[in-house]
């Protein structure tokens, strides 16, 4: 029963020390630091990669004539619409409205 105990207990305090051992290393990767703390310079001298936030994903968007969701990078902008491809955007624009389209 002890030996049981022993063990439980050893595995929780793994378990803390892990976490904390990772939190000191989100911390000192951390490339913003606080007030009074003298460790700004030498993170600016690693390079543009230590300090740059990261990038986000592109957000994705509905082309307007197939429905196909693309990056809104890559979409073609056209007449207030979003486009996968000039192709659809061109078919868009070629189709009837109002009452041409009856």
């Amino acid at each position: 029963m002890r030996q049981i105990l022993l063990l439980i207990f050893v595995f929780f305090a793994s378990q803390w020390l892990f976490k904390k051992l990772k939190r000191a290393q989100a911390a000192a990767g951390n490339p913003h630091p606080g007030p009074g703390n003298g460790a700004g310079a030498a993170r600016a001298s690693r390079g543009p990669a230590a300090s740059s936030a990261p990038q986000l994903p592109d957000p994705l968007v509905r082309c307007a004539e197939c429905g196909l969701h693309t990056p809104s990078s890559e979409s073609v902008v056209a007449a207030g619409h979003r486009f996968c491809s000039v192709d659809h955007a061109h078919r868009h624009a070629a189709r009837p409205t109002g009452r041409d389209a009856r």
